[in-house]
């Protein structure tokens, strides 16, 4: 089988290895940077094209015979390269958390016979797979609340944090408002909001926030009380809401001896050394999902712990390996026909199928990513 994984930053070269790896497997690495291309050099396999796939032409020419499509660029092109790999005829499993509703391509991705998995990182994405699954598994689910945070293994100050994301899709995050389910009403407040101590053992006390994390839970799942929160270490909540109430994330263009350019589009220059994700740098995983609820007339609590750490063996880091593996775990469940429902696919679809969860917590387990699972009466 043939796979196209687009774009090869930390996350897109970490899938692009893994998949490689099998030999059904033919990997063809696509980015516009040579760089990024470069750290694939040593890995003869993979076929490294450096396109503009902006270009609907170039991108239809480059995956016409890709029997799957990995869409792991920045958020600002992952809407409408989906829509062209629809239009292509694609299967597609997206990464690029886009802010635009996915599922207005229902229709497009159902016309054109594509199953279309979107979301499909670690959270979103596991974090999905997992509550649809609880949901399944419980009478009724009354509360879900989701942990999760990509930090460097070590406090490094000022900001006590790296990113293998672009800066600004990090502080798109910061900026959007959080969407909530309260009593089984949507309820919107301001990111960075009610912050709450979060431990895990050996490893300490963390800081998690409101964020805009729920997405596409918010209309699938029959919960009163969903939220989502990111964590961080303590102290960077105060740093980043600095930041944003000096102005410098507002995206209203200002003139600088001459210059056009936006606050934010100023200050993710200035974050992206300081933030960027090195190869050296060390980092870590931190997830968790809290579910009550009531089974078999009894009240019981379902909850999913990891900590996942940088891979000293293979050099992949933490975030790139527990969402790059869940993209690439559920590539495989397709590649194995074992989920094949057409159009748009929120993961918590698939979390609805017990065969399809426990066939990629395995996959996951291989990898050294173990999710815990405690069930409490």
């Amino acid at each position: 089988m043939k796979i196209a994984v687009l774009g090869a930053g930390l996350i897109g070269t970490a899938i692009a290895i893994d998949l490689s790896q099998e030999e059904k497997f033919q990997v063809i690495s696509v980015d516009i940077n040579e760089q990024n291309l470069h750290k694939l050099q040593k890995y003869s396999q993979i076929k490294k094209l450096k396109e503009d796939i902006s270009d609907f032409d170039t991108l239809k020419n480059i995956v016409d015979d890709c029997d799957y499509v990995i869409n792991a660029l920045p958020s600002n092109m992952g809407y409408k390269i989906l829509k062209n790999l629809i239009l292509c005829k694609k299967n597609v499993v997206d990464i690029t958390f886009f802010e635009e509703d996915p599922f207005t391509l229902s229709e497009l991705a159902e016309q054109n016979n594509v199953t279309a998995v979107v979301d499909c990182g670690i959270a979103p994405g596991m974090s999905n797979i997992l509550s649809g699954f609880i949901e399944k598994e419980l009478d009724e689910t009354k509360e879900l609340y989701i942990y999760v945070g990509g930090i460097p293994s070590k406090k490094n100050p000022p900001w006590d944090y790296k990113a293998v994301f672009a800066p600004k899709d990090v502080i798109n995050e910061y900026m959007r408002p959080a969407r909530f389910v309260i009593n089984g009403e949507l309820v919107i407040k301001e990111a960075l909001s009610e912050p709450e101590p979060i431990s895990f053992e050996g490893h300490g006390t963390f800081e998690a926030f409101n964020t805009d994390g729920l997405r596409t839970l918010i209309n699938t799942l029959s919960i009163k009380d969903m939220r989502e929160k990111t964590i961080r270490y303590p102290g960077h909540i105060d740093r980043i809401k600095v930041l944003k109430e000096c102005g410098l994330f507002d995206e209203n263009q200002i003139e600088i001896n001459g210059i056009k350019a936006t606050p934010l589009e100023m200050t993710s220059e200035i974050l992206f050394p300081q933030w960027k994700m090195n190869e050296d740098d060390r980092d870590k995983t931190l997830f968790r999902i809290v579910a009550k609820g009531t089974k078999d007339k009894k009240e019981v609590k379902y909850m999913y712990n990891l900590v996942d750490e940088y891979d000293e063996e293979t050099n992949i880091h933490s975030m790139a390996r527990t969402t790059g593996y869940t993209a690439t775990a559920v590539a495989r469940l397709l590649s194995e026909g074992l989920f094949n429902k057409k159009g748009i696919v929120a993961p918590e679809f698939i979390g609805r199928e017990k065969e399809c969860v426990e066939f990629i917590l395995a996959a996951m387990k291989k990898k050294g990513i173990d999710f815990q699972l405690t069930i409490d009466e």
